[in-house]
């Protein structure tokens, strides 16, 4: 195996593993570097499905990186072979001050996309089996839906290998010399002109290497698979993804796509992990399935069946929850990515293509402000 290559990605999960697609494709000579093999289920990219939406509750800025990435996954499906989205529509709903569904209509409204505004009555009559009270009110966005991610890793390494790039598996690195731009790990050395680190819930680790003090605390999430009791939420009826935001936190869930049943989870509440030790195990904690049953009795009853899967895997987010894109500030050949978990998987192939710009070239066709490594709400982690 070579030792010497022009870009080193130090991770390679769905981030790293875009990023090393789309650098391989320019004939940069690529080394991605993972300490598991991915696509794999101890990171974030496992579970099955992911939501894509264009229209961002989390940021109206969200929405032309959303647009471009929607592009990219249908170029990326159509080369690569494999199924990668489907269009089931997205439901965002919950009380009509909930600032996710107003900001999803502004994020809506300035980037052309189309939505439909409903109220509780129009919600239940169109989908019987949700039952939103009086005085909720729903964003649809119709041309949303879901991606299949293990697909979508395996279609980003297939056509990075195809392209040219190399990839470690089982190998965890265990120093990053900004300088030199060596990458040590257990396996041996390697250096390159410039490297992208991207090591999802490794990122604290990663990042103090290179002297930047980030919390990004991975937090144990899971998503619970339930036998409806009526066939309501069958994707083929036209059941849409479905997210929450009510005043005791916010939830989601997938129609009935297969003999699983109902997906449902819990997004901004889990105990804080290791990424190294966490107990994958899913039952180990009441609130596995407690949390995301409890959100369905109250708003999809007739979901809320048998339990008849669960799978627990990790969120890592930065204190103000938002991305990580941006060069270190005094290693310029250094590129860092990170706090993606809770919504950044739909992005991965524009960030993935972004990385490749940083780079390269040193700057981006997008405004990546909001993800500086130095805006203020981050200064104050920083030594």
């Amino acid at each position: 195996m070579n030792k010497d290559y022009d870009v080193i990605v130090v991770g390679a999960g769905t981030m790293g593993m875009a990023a090393g697609y789309y650098l391989s494709k320019k004939n940069v000579r690529t080394l991605l570097i993972d300490q598991f093999d991915p696509p794999h289920e101890m990171g974030s990219h496992h579970g099955e499905t992911r939501i894509i939406r264009h229209a961002l509750g989390e940021g109206e800025f969200y929405s032309p990186l959303a647009l471009r990435a929607q592009e990219l996954w249908e170029e990326l499906e159509e080369k690569s072979g494999y199924e990668l989205f489907r269009n089931t529509g997205v439901l965002a709903f919950g009380p009509k001050d909930a600032s996710f569904i107003r900001e999803t209509i502004n994020s809506a409204k300035k980037h052309n996309i189309p939505y439909q505004l409903l109220d509780h009555e129009q919600i239940h009559n169109r989908w019987p089996g949700i039952e939103a009270p009086d005085g909720y009110e729903g964003c649809l966005e119709e041309n949303a839906g879901m991606l299949y991610s293990a697909n979508c890793l395996l279609a980003f390494k297939k056509m990075a290998l195809s392209e040219g790039a190399e990839l470690l598996t089982n190998t965890k690195v265990t120093g990053i010399d900004a300088g030199s731009g060596t990458v040590t790990t257990d396996q041996g050395s390697y250096s390159a002109k410039k490297v992208v680190v991207s090591g999802g819930a490794w990122n604290t680790e990663l990042f103090q290497q290179l002297d930047l003090q980030i919390p990004m605390q991975p937090t144990r999430q899971t998503n619970v698979w339930f036998e409806p009791e009526e066939n309501l939420y069958r994707i083929e009826d036209s059941f849409p993804i479905f997210f929450a935001d009510l005043p005791d936190g916010e939830y989601y869930g997938f129609p009935m796509i297969d003999e699983k049943g109902v997906k449902s989870g819990r997004h901004d509440h889990g105990p804080d992990v290791d990424p190294s030790t966490m107990d994958r195990t899913f039952g180990t904690y009441p609130e596995d399935e407690q949390d995301p049953r409890q959100f369905l009795d109250r708003f999809l009853p007739k979901a809320a069946g048998q339990c008849n899967d669960g799978r627990a895997c990790m969120y890592t987010r930065t204190p103000d929850h938002d991305f990580i894109i941006d060069h270190h500030p005094v290693h310029k050949s250094i590129v860092l990515a990170g706090g993606f978990s809770g919504h950044g998987f739909k992005y991965a192939p524009v960030i993935g293509e972004i990385l490749a710009d940083l780079t390269l070239t040193g700057e981006s066709n997008f405004d990546l402000s909001p993800f500086s490594v130095t805006r203020s709400a981050l200064n104050a982690y920083q030594k």
